[in-house]
This record gives C-alpha cells, structure tokens and sequence, in this order.
C-alpha cells in the first residue's frame, strides 16, 4: 500500500484461514506500530452509515476491519506536515483489504459503511478517550473537502 499522507501507514494484517473460521491478527507489542496500550474498542456501522469527521491532537489511531467493509477518508491539515491538505480515500475489508492503518495525531478522519450487512471497525490507541483531545467535525463541515455520498 502506498502511503500517501505523512505518517499515515498500512500494513496488511495477518490472516489465518481454517475450517472453522479465520483467526484475524490486529497488532503485538513488538509491532513496529505498537507505541504503548491505551484501549481497544469496537465501532459498528450499519449499512451506509458515515462517522465523520474526527481528529486527535495526542492519540494515533489503529484501525482494522474485520467484518464488513468500509470507505476510510483521511485529510492532512497538519501545518508542519509535507502532504499538507492532501485527501485520500481507500476501501477496507476482508479479504481482499485487510489491513491495519495507523492513523497519527493531526490527520481527520471519517468512514462509511458500504457493506450490505454491519461493518465492525477494530480500533486499538495508545492512549485512553480523553474527549479534550480531540476535535469533531460535522459530517456537512466544508473544512474537509470530501462529500459523502447518502
């Protein structure tokens, strides 16, 4: 996967397939992305449903998708940043795009759910939810030039 935005990384996760149901690896201590344990926690997106947008000032973010399959938006509006205002946009999902993705302070984020069935997002941070680090937009917020489609 090409990293298109500073900081930004995907690694493809490991999958190991058996009679009875796969076992989907996220990330170990000695991980290159692994900085410290924070939480881990689940978001579930039913059908069509967008989460946007949402930037942490402290917090990276690691994000897998184990069921389902969403779009993942991505905008750097780091001032200091080499891909500043760059936008990329990228499917996620098993099979064929299972991947972890390391999301750094500073980068908004957003997701849509375009499964079907319930998408299920893994999501494993280095630090605990403090909502004073972080900021949200609205999805209709013009910051972010991105329109979702309904």
């Amino acid at each position: 996967m090409n990293n298109q935005i500073e900081g930004v990384l995907f690694t493809v996760a490991r999958q190991i397939e058996n009679e009875g149901g796969a076992v989907l690896h996220l990330m170990r201590n000695d991980s290159p992305q692994f900085v410290k344990f924070g939480e881990c926690y689940m978001s579930e997106l039913f059908p069509g449903a967008i989460k946007a947008w949402k930037m942490h000032k402290l917090q990276t973010q690691n994000f897998s998708v184990p069921i389902g399959r969403i779009k993942l938006v991505l905008f750097d509006a780091r001032e200091d940043s080499e891909t500043k205002n760059k936008l990329i946009e990228i499917e996620l999902g098993r099979p064929n795009s299972y991947y972890l993705v390391t999301i750094p302070p500073g980068v908004w984020y957003g997701f849509q759910s375009i499964s079907a069935l319930h998408s299920l997002i893994v999501n494993c941070t280095d630090m605990p939810h403090d909502k004073e680090e972080s900021i949200g937009l609205d999805i209709s917020n013009t910051f972010i030039p991105y329109k979702w489609n309904f």
